[in-house]
Order: structure tokens, then sequence, then C-alpha cells
């Protein structure tokens, strides 16, 4: 289904610093909230932009003899997400508790998985152009509740906490160190967020911290990336910083580069980095220390007591896999392959599955892919961009589109034309084709009434006729004047031949 890629091996990006050359070395842990009405362990709703504290239940709020009791649906959703990523669904896996103390974190720990997690080793195909794509290993994807909200700018005395989000179920998909560049760091995010809003696992929706990345960031000489790969010693790649919670790809990137250099700069004047987690200040573009890095003993993890091991079985499993839709990247071939589109064309109709679905609804109802394919982008994608609108607030419905685009291939309209109607379509609605018959706008194809508006043409400009004798490329000028003296009606194929023809007698 992918032969349309060519796979490279992930090409370092060079630093230059002032004594030597360095190579970035990224990971990344992305934090993605479930797609789910409920909470990990608790009824209570997940609805985001509630009432502060409105949505807590008892066990989120560790009131004392409070158990929790897993959401079915969750643990689903992280099989789907680990199916979709290609990745080993480990059918035993247990629940363990991290222990750490913030006043977000009513119970004091937080209850993870790291010795078994749910989803073992999988992949992401990260697209860096057309036809070219590199291979991002997952290491990991671990089912966690997520902690409170601390807030700090409602008194200048006192803070606030809302538990609103405790509890809400995560899914943390780390990757290897695959990943060599700022660049394809984000995209690398952007192929994850399209994948599971593919699958319908997340909704991806960075701006309310339904999807936030921690970075890990370090950088190493130019061959011990290569010396790594062989030993899979990690002391070979130099040591790492974790940028937390970015949830913004622009911002990670400029992140990763100044970090990188701030490590860079350290190094080459003597000093050793010191493991750390740090935070990125957009405000001012730089990363600062947060708090030195927690190993996982830091966290004294043990197996949680309230929660027996999870066990699913196979045959779920198996139903899951046969309910996946069709991901991105065999969309987006089979698009290159059945519609006849560029690689271009189809990495952006597959961006969204919305998208998507509105291109092959035109597509399948006008008959004509690659034409459907220039309407969709150019014309609609470019008008709801420019006014700031999804797909789901088109006015023009993937019926409507797909009628002017019939009208065109039955010449019963010009391109020129289509765009007006289009413009009349996206502005008041209605049946394209009722809209050409009661406005009067179908094109002329009568050649007759095409030839006798030549001949005025030709007839009333005799001194642009012998210019266009001398020079043949003028011959547009006549075109332009016929379809002005039509009302833009005249066949436009039609008209360049007669004028052409015209001419030429005349010459």
């Amino acid at each position: 289904m992918l032969d349309h890629l060519s796979f490279e091996s992930p090409k370092p990006k060079l630093i230059s610093g002032a004594k030597h050359d360095w190579e970035l070395v990224i990971g990344m842990e992305v934090h993605a909230q479930v797609a789910s009405k409920a909470k990990l362990f608790s009824g209570a709703s997940t609805q985001f932009g509630a009432e502060p504290n409105s949505n807590v239940a008892f066990v989120d709020s560790a009131m004392p003899g409070m158990l929790p009791v897993i959401n079915e649906y969750c643990i689903e959703q992280a099989v789907r997400t680990g199916l979709g990523l290609k990745a080993e669904i480990n059918l035993k896996s247990a629940f363990d508790r991290k222990n750490y103390f913030y006043p977000d974190l009513p119970q004091g720990y937080q209850i993870s998985q790291l010795y078994h997690p749910l989803v073992g080793e999988g992949e992401v195909i990260v697209d860096m152009e057309p036809g070219v794509a590199r291979l991002v290993r997952i290491e990991r994807i671990h089912v966690e509740q997520d902690a409170g909200k601390s807030v700090h700018d409602m008194d200048p005395n006192m803070s606030f906490v809302d538990l609103n989000r405790t509890g809400v179920a995560l899914m943390e998909i780390v990757s290897r160190p695959d990943i060599r560049g700022p660049e394809e760091a984000a995209a690398y995010l952007a192929k994850l967020r399209q994948i599971l809003r593919y699958l319908g696992t997340c909704d991806g929706n960075m701006q309310n911290g339904n999807m936030r990345a921690d970075v890990n960031v370090s950088v190493c000489r130019p061959g011990q990336y290569e010396k790594y790969q062989e030993t899979q010693d990690f002391s070979h790649l130099g040591t790492r910083c974790e940028i937390k919670n970015m949830n913004s790809m622009r911002f990670i990137q400029m992140a990763i580069d100044y970090e990188a250099k701030r490590q860079i700069a350290i190094l080459e004047a003597g000093g050793k980095i010191d493991q750390e987690t740090r935070l990125y200040d957009a405000d001012k573009n730089e990363t600062r220390s947060m708090r030195s890095k927690e190993e996982a003993h830091d966290y004294r993890y043990f197996p949680d007591p309230d929660l027996l091991p999870l066990e699913i079985e196979q045959a779920w499993v198996d139903d899951i896999a046969a309910s996946l839709p069709e991901l991105p990247d065999e969309k987006k071939a089979r698009f290159v392959k059945d519609f006849g589109l560029s690689e271009y064309d189809a990495d952006v109709l597959t961006a969204e599955v919305v998208n998507a679905s509105y291109f092959e609804e035109v597509a399948g109802a006008a008959g004509d892919g690659k034409l459907a394919a220039n309407w969709v982008i150019n014309e609609l994608f470019g008008r709801l961009k420019k006014e700031d609108h999804s797909i789901e607030e088109s006015p023009v419905s993937p019926t409507q589109l797909a009628g002017i685009i019939k009208l065109i291939k039955s010449d019963a309209i010009s391109g020129k034309i289509a765009k007006d109607l289009f413009e009349i379509v996206y502005t008041e609605g209605g049946d394209p084709e009722v809209i050409v018959e009661e406005r009067g706008m179908k094109q002329v194809t009568d050649t007759g009434a095409i030839e006798a508006a030549v001949d005025e043409i030709i007839a009333a400009n005799p001194a642009q006729v012998e210019k266009a004798k001398q020079n043949p490329k003028l011959a547009g000028w006549f075109v332009g004047q016929v379809m002005k003296a039509t009302g833009g009606k005249a066949n436009p194929k039609a008209v360049n031949e007669l004028v052409s023809k015209k001419l030429a007698d005349l010459g």
C-alpha cells in the first residue's frame, strides 16, 4: 500500500559550534488525552470548559475508601491506538503507583504503567517531503491518569486548584531517540496527531491541553549516534534534558533549537550537561531549569494494590483491529492510485479525515477526481482559510460542489463562469444547475454566434489585426474582446480556435 514512499535513514541536523560540529538527538513523550466521555477510573465527565471542580467523583478527589474501577472504553481506545501504530498489544499489563506530591494531585500518587505497559513497540511513518518518509520507532504506550490544574492568576495571594482534569485517561506515547532535528520533531508530532484523529482516540486539540509533548533533547559529536545504534548504549547520545509540556509545534521547533545551542555552548566551554527538566518561555525564546530530572526510583513505583493486573483476550483485540478505519498513509496511497492525484494534492486532502471524506464525496458525485481535487483545494479550502472556517463550517456541500464540476464537464459553463457560480453558491446557497438556468449563465456553444462575434471584433479593429499578423501572440487580445462582448459566456476553446483560424486566413 505504501510503495509510493521511499524511506531514508534519519539524517542528523548538523549544528556548528565555535569549535566542533554537533548532531541533535531527540526523543518525545506525547501525552494524548483519550477521547472518552468518562474518566479512566471513575464515571465523572471529561467535558472541557466545565465549571471548576464540577467534574469530580469521590475517587478523583481521593476520598477515603474510594476504589478505582477501570473504564473499559479507555482501554479499548488505547488498544485501538496501538493497532493504528502497528504496535504490539500486550494481553497482560498492570498499573503502578507513581508517587509524587503536588496540590493538584489529591491522592499523592498517579496511577500509571511502568513495568508492564498495555502497548509495546510500534512505529510512525513521518512524511518529510512528497514521496520521502522516515521511520520513528515507538517504544511503548502506557495508560495513566492525568493530574488536576493549579491556577495562580486569580488572586495575588492564593492559588486555586481545579480537579476537573484529575483522573482523565491519558496515553503516554514514548518514542525512541530517532528524531534528528526540530522540523522532524514537528512533523512527527503532526503525523501522530493525524493518526489519532483518524482513529478517533484523541481529538488532538493542543490548545486545550488534550495533546502535549515532553521533548528530550541531547547533542553528540558526529558518528556517536551510529555507535548508539550498534550498541544501544545511550551514553553515546550525550546527557538529555527534557522540555516539559509543549503544546505548539512551532514552539517545539524553537525550543529544540535554543536548547541544542545552549547545550553546545556549555560543552564547548568545558562544562557538562545536568540531566534536568526544563520549561520553555515563548516570550523570551529560551528554556529554563525547572527541576532535576527524576528517574524511576525517585517516584518509588510499586504495583497498585487496588487494581488487579489487566488481562485482555486476543479475540477482543482482533475485533478492534477489524474495526479500524483506513489510516492516512493508506488513504493517501489510494487517492494517488485511484484518482490520479499528485503526492502533494493527496497529502493536502488527507491531512484531516473530514477533508478526505468531503473530497471523496465530491469526486464520487462529479466522476472526476482530479477536477474535484483542484476545486476542493484551490477554491473551497482557499476560501475557508481566508475566512478562518473549517470544512465542517463550509456553506458549500459536497453535492453542490460536485454539481458545479459536472456543469464544467458538460460544457454547460466555462471555468470563469464556474468561479462566479461558486461565489453565488458560497454566499447565497442553492442548486448550481437551477442557478445557471435561472440567471442565464450557460456558456454559448453555438459556433455560429461565436463566429459572428469574432468577425465583428476583427472588422472593428484593423490596426490590431495588422499587429497580430506580425506577432501571433496578440491573438489573445481578440479572444479577450470576444469573451467580453459575449459576457464571458462564449466557449473559450471555440473562441480560441475561431480567432486563430480567422487571423490565419487574413494573413
